[in-house]
């Protein structure tokens, strides 16, 4: 069973980075995507961002392009996501994930094709 441990979670102020970690406790470890995603108070899980272990390309959704860069270390098992001009609206409990497989086309989008979570990490925006 594939553990994710998440950290780097916070209050900031608007406009400040974060940098979010997740590391996988499980070797060999090589998941198709690993992701993240985000979830506030009241609404439904959120897809961030996602990334090809073994290849470079990266997805992101609309709202985070140019503000969120997802990245990874095969060799340590961390995923990354460093969060710049962060907003209030941001706040949330971040969550990394992996998929096995991708069975579906935009796989990487989709919260219920991801295999293993970790236990979520608070990011708290105030303004």
């Amino acid at each position: 069973q594939v553990q994710l441990v998440e950290s780097g979670g916070g209050l900031v102020q608007a406009g400040d980075s974060l940098r979010l970690s997740c590391a996988a406790s499980t070797r060999p470890f090589s998941p198709y995507y690993m992701g993240w995603f985000r979830q506030a108070p009241g609404k439904e899980r959120e897809f961030v961002a996602a990334i090809r272990w073994l290849g470079d390309n990266t997805y992101y959704a609309d709202s985070m392009k140019g503000r969120f860069t997802i990245s990874k270390s095969n060799a340590k098992n961390t995923l990354y996501l460093q969060m710049n001009s962060l907003k209030p609206e941001d706040t949330a409990v971040y969550y990394c994930a992996g998929q096995t497989t991708a069975w579906g086309f935009s796989s990487w989008k989709s919260a219920p094709e991801y295999d293993y979570w970790g236990q979520g990490t608070q990011v708290t925006v105030s303004s």
